[in-house]
C-alpha cells in the first residue's frame, strides 16, 4: 500500500497538492514535519504527526524531523486567537534536546529509509536582517500573505509583524531543506496548509522546482474538545509529566465515538489486522480500548511499563486484588496508586513504638471520623491493612506492616481505599 492510499483508509488524509502520488511512486522521495519546541516534551496531539512520518518511512521513504530552534522563537499564529507568549532562548532550547531524544523512540535512525532530525537554527544564525528581508522578505507579496486563513483570523484581534513573518520562515525552512537535501514534501496538519503552500511556492519561484504538501485533518474528540487535552491537562509523551498509569487511562476512558478514529490514527498495525480486530471486538468497545491503549502505552513507554500500569490497575479496580500482588509493587507504582486514591503522609517514627490501628484510622488520617466509628468498622470486619482483614481493636502497626520500609495499604469496605506514606 502507498503512503496516500495508507492515509486514506486511515482517514488521515485532508489536502494534498497535484500529481503528488505520482511523485511519490516515481522514486524513493523525502519529506518533513516541523515541530516547534515551546512545550517541556512533545504530546499526544504531536504523536499524530509523529504517526505521519512513521507511515511515510513505512512507505518506503525517508523522514526528517526539522525542530524548530529558529521558528520556536516566534511563534506560529495558526490556530492561536492571540500572540503567544514567547519562550526564553535557554527554555527552548532545553526543550528542544529533550524533544529530540523523543523522536528517536519512534522513528527507524538507521537502514535504507534512515530518519534525520536537523535544527531550522542553522539556516539562520549566519544571516543578519538585511539578508532576510532581501533574499527571504521579497518571495511573497503582503497580499499573498495575508489571503492565508493563519493570518486573515488574526487580524481583527491583532498580529505583530514578528507572527506575520512566521511564514516566510517556515516557507524558507522548506526551500533550504529541498535545496540542501532534496525533500520534496511538506506534511502537517491542516492548520498548516497555508503556511506548507508557501514552501512550495518560495520552491517554485526561488528554485524553479515543484514541491508538494500533504495535511492531516485536526484530530478532534466526540465532545468537540481539542485532541490531547483530559480534564487534568495535555497528556505528554514523557513519563514525568504523564504517568504511564495516566496515559493507559486516557485510552481506557475514551469516548466510543472516537475509538474508530483514534484506533486508525495510531495503530501500526495493518488494515487487514486492523480489520480483523475491529470485526472481531465491534461489539466490545472496552476490549478495543484495551488493546490499543496496551499498543500505545509499549510503545510510547515501554513492555515494562504497560505490565506496571495492570498491576496499578488490578490493585484500584479488581476488588479480588490480593496481597501477594501488593506486595510485589515498587516504590514507583504505589506513588502512581498515592496520586489515584487519598493518601496520607505520617512521620516515620509514629511506627517505631507501635501505632494503635484505631489510632491510624482516626487521629493520624480522616479515614473514619471517630473512634466509635472506626471500632465498628473493625467489628463489620470492613478494615484491611495491606489486604489482610483487622479484627482486634487493639492492633498495634510496627514498621514491619509498611511495605517496601514506607507504605501501607488501608481499606474501608470493599471500594474505600487509602493510601499511607511513612515520611
Amino acid at each position: 500500500m502507498n503512503f496516500i492510499e495508507e492515509l486514506k483508509w486511515r482517514g488521515m488524509l485532508h489536502d494534498s497538492t497535484p500529481e503528488i502520488e505520482a511523485h511519490l511512486e516515481s522514486k524513493k522521495c523525502i519529506g518533513y514535519i516541523g515541530f516547534d519546541p515551546t512545550a517541556p516534551s512533545m504530546t499526544i496531539g504531536n504523536y499524530v504527526q509523529i504517526m505521519l512520518l512513521r507511515l511515510f518511512q513505512l512507505s518506503g521513504h525517508q523522514p526528517i524531523v526539522l525542530m524548530g530552534g529558529a521558528t520556536g522563537r516566534v511563534g506560529d499564529p495558526s490556530g492561536k486567537d492571540k500572540e503567544r507568549e514567547l519562550k526564553s532562548f535557554d527554555e527552548l532550547d532545553s526543550n528542544l534536546n529533550f524533544q529530540m531524544e523523543q523522536v528517536k523512540k519512534f522513528l527507524d535512525f538507521e537502514g535504507e529509509h534512515k530518519a534525520i532530525i536537523i535544527n531550522n537554527l542553522d539556516f539562520y544564525k549566519d544571516m543578519n536582517v538585511l539578508d532576510f528581508l532581501r533574499d527571504v522578505g521579497k518571495t511573497l507579496t503582503v497580499n499573498y500573505m495575508s489571503s492565508k486563513d493563519s493570518v486573515k483570523n488574526r487580524m481583527d484581534t491583532g498580529l505583530s509583524f514578528t507572527e506575520f513573518s512566521y511564514q516566510l520562515l517556515q516557507a524558507y525552512d522548506f526551500q533550504c531543506l529541498f535545496r540542501d537535501f532534496n525533500c520534496s514534501i511538506q506534511m502537517g496538519g491542516s492548520d498548516q496548509w497555508g503556511n506548507i503552500t508557501s514552501g512550495t511556492e518560495f520552491i517554485r519561484r526561488n528554485l524553479n522546482q515543484k514541491a508538494y504538501a500533504v495535511t492531516t485533518p485536526l484530530l478532534t474528540k466526540a465532545d468537540g474538545k481539542k485532541f490531547g487535552k483530559s480534564e487534568q491537562g495535555n497528556i505528554w509523551l514523557d513519563s514525568k509529566l504523564t504517568s504511564p498509569y495516566k496515559f493507559y487511562q486516557f485510552w481506557i476512558n475514551a469516548d466510543d465515538k472516537d475509538l474508530l478514529n483514534f484506533f486508525k490514527y495510531f495503530t501500526l498495525k495493518s488494515k487487514a489486522e486492523f480489520e480483523k480486530i475491529w470485526e472481531t471486538n465491534k461489539d466490545n468497545p472496552q476490549q478495543l480500548k484495551r488493546i490499543l491503549a496496551e499498543e500505545l502505552t509499549c510503545r510510547v513507554h515501554s513492555k515494562e511499563a504497560y505490565e506496571s500500569v495492570l498491576k496499578v490497575s488490578e490493585l484500584l479496580f479488581n476488588k479480588k486484588a490480593t496481597a501477594e500482588s501488593l506486595h510485589s509493587m515498587t516504590a514507583e507504582e504505589f506513588d502512581t496508586v498515592a496520586g489515584e486514591i487519598s493518601s496520607f503522609e505520617i512521620d516515620s517514627s509514629a511506627f517505631e513504638g507501635g501505632l494503635n490501628i484505631i489510632d491510624l484510622l482516626t487521629e493520624h488520617s480522616t479515614i473514619l471520623s471517630s473512634k466509635g466509628e472506626a471500632r465498628k468498622a473493625i467489628k463489620n470486619n470492613a478494615v484491611a491493612i495491606n489486604k489482610v482483614k483487622i479484627a482486634d481493636f487493639e492492633m498495634i502497626l510496627n514498621k514491619d506492616k509498611l511495605l517496601l520500609g514506607k507504605y501501607m495499604m488501608v481499606e474501608n469496605g470493599k471500594k474505600n481505599k487509602f493510601l499511607i506514606i511513612a515520611k
